[in-house]
């Protein structure tokens, strides 16, 4: 669906206006297309950190120029770049943190449009002793108040990193087109299996017929998946439209069948061998107030957003089809963090996502097998079309972004999650939200 707002606050006249009078000032987000350089543009690197050698070298293979901090222009002012990196694991008490404003005040301006921030720093929990572990969990605060300031499109997220782990996928993601709707986020990266991944991959996506599922199998078709495209029977047409434009497969399949999860489990392994890749996404509302709401209502809604996943899941860990180096990525909502009035159904199925993705990460580490979640604010969808038009304005704007987030946005962090090199990252849960001010 169109954002007009966006549109005319885009133009001559909606600058001029939308600025006189304070309103929103939405401007479009540079999305990743094929083709492209994964960065666009110059980095520059701050920070004496135990990280600042591996930023480099992941610069280094991206081949992204690394500016000179001493550089200037003509007038005196910094160069603009595509992204300031801050190295902040050296940072090792309170008083240390007065390197993030000499770093940050005179180029927090410089950053172009659609730009990066990222923060590197030290679990705190990984910390020396109380003073570091306090240093280091400022860094939240200071991440999320840039990613509130920068405005222009500009994201702002923190990496705490353990000193074994492997932050190159991570940093690929967050400096890359390809996050332009995450911001304000805390990734942790722990250290990474060693287990070599398949090639091919073969990745199973729920709800695969249209929306965000949609979105999703193309994704990981582009980064050379074959994707097996999931949903309803009554959803047929449209899911065999795209299993082939994405030259994957068609399963029609409804996950709330008492037999569903063995037939999938049959079906994976006589096809494929095994899942390397599980994305749980589908998904279904029934709103209504909690004393409005029918008991089929609340069934439901549990029964395909939450409890389906977790009978996927067990068939197919039980029947060993997801292999070591595997993936299993769920799709939350904010509405699992920070509630919503009509949807206590809802809420509580992707809470329970959140809560099942936490649970199991610890046992399937162990496993060589990785398990997070993707919660996305308000995206562009069927969903919001439906929403009365006040509401859906203010659902737009209600993020430092000042704009719905794209089915892609979604997709995108799936892929993230799904790479091969984030095998370091599990048991987080990643809000795709264009850092919602409701939940933060």
């Amino acid at each position: 669906m169109n954002d007009r707002y966006a549109g005319f606050a885009g133009s001559g006249l909606g600058r001029t206006l939308t600025k006189r009078l304070g309103l929103p000032q939405p401007v479009p987000l540079h999305r990743y297309r094929d083709g492209e350089p994964p960065v666009p543009g110059p980095v520059l690197v701050g920070g004496e950190g135990r990280l600042r050698g591996a930023v480099g070298e992941v610069l280094d293979k991206l081949s992204v120029e690394l500016r000179d901090p001493a550089a200037v222009t003509a007038d005196g002012t910094p160069p603009a770049n595509a992204a300031l990196v801050f190295d902040a694991t050296g940072i090792a008490d309170s008083g240390g943190l007065r390197a993030l404003y000499d770093f940050f005040h005179p180029r927090a301006r410089s950053v172009y449009p659609s730009g990066r921030v990222v923060v590197l720093g030290t679990p705190p929990q990984e910390c020396a002793g109380p003073a570091e572990a306090t240093a280091q969990r400022a860094l939240e605060g200071f991440v999320r108040s840039i990613g509130k300031e920068v405005g222009r499109g500009v994201t702002a997220n923190l990496v705490y990193a353990t000193p074994d782990a492997d932050v190159e996928s991570t940093l690929r993601f967050l400096l890359s087109p390809r996050s332009a709707y995450v911001s304000g986020q805390v990734l942790r990266v722990g250290p990474a299996s060693t287990v070599e991944a398949r090639q091919p991959r073969v990745a199973l996506v729920t709800g695969a017929a249209r929306g965000i599922g949609e979105a999703i199998a193309r994704v990981l078709a582009r980064d050379g998946a074959h994707v097996v495209c999931l949903d309803v029977p009554a959803a047929g047409q449209a899911l065999s439209t795209v299993a082939n434009e994405v030259s994957g497969s068609a399963l029609q399949l409804d996950l709330t069948a008492p037999d569903a999860p063995e037939r999938l489990a049959d079906h994976l392994r006589e096809r494929h061998g095994g899942m390397d890749v599980v994305v749980h996404n589908a998904g279904i509302l029934r709103d209504r107030t909690i004393a409005r709401m029918e008991p089929a209502q609340w069934d439901s809604v549990l029964d395909v957003n939450l409890s389906a996943q977790e009978r996927v899941n067990t068939a197919l860990l039980g029947g060993d089809l997801i292999p070591a180096g595997g993936r299993i990525v769920s799709v939350s909502s904010i509405a699992g963090i920070a509630g919503n009035r009509g949807q206590t159904n809802y809420a509580t199925s992707k809470a329970g996502v959140i809560g099942m993705v936490r649970a199991l990460a610890p046992s399937l580490s162990e496993r060589g097998i990785t398990v997070n979640a993707v919660a996305p604010g308000v995206i562009e969808t069927t969903m919001i079309a439906k929403m009365p038009l006040l509401l859906r304005e203010a659902s737009r704007r209600m993020n430092s972004l000042n704009q719905a987030g794209q089915p892609v946005d979604v997709a995108e962090a799936v892929a993230f999650f799904a790479d091969p090199g984030s095998a370091g990252v599990t048991g987080q849960v990643l809000r795709v939200c264009g850092q919602s001010l409701i939940g933060a």
